[in-house]
């Protein structure tokens, strides 16, 4: 699984109940886009994550520029 800053993170709820949630990357901590990765969630809450196969990285939106 490989990242860049400002990606978002997909965490899929493991059991009944539990909700995704979404954070936006942060930081690479490892190489070459490799976890571990800093994530900010939208709560405001920052933490260091190793994702598991329950997360999926979503590629930070490409800007369109004015011609």
């Amino acid at each position: 699984m490989r990242a860049n800053t400002g990606d978002r993170l997909l965490v899929h709820g493991r059991v009944v109940g539990e909700h995704d949630r979404e954070a936006e990357i942060v930081e690479v901590l490892g190489a070459d886009g490799e976890p571990p990765f800093r994530v900010r969630f939208d709560d405001g809450h920052e933490a260091v994550v190793s994702p598991g196969p329950d997360s999926v990285v979503m590629a930070r939106k490409k800007s369109k520029r004015p011609a």
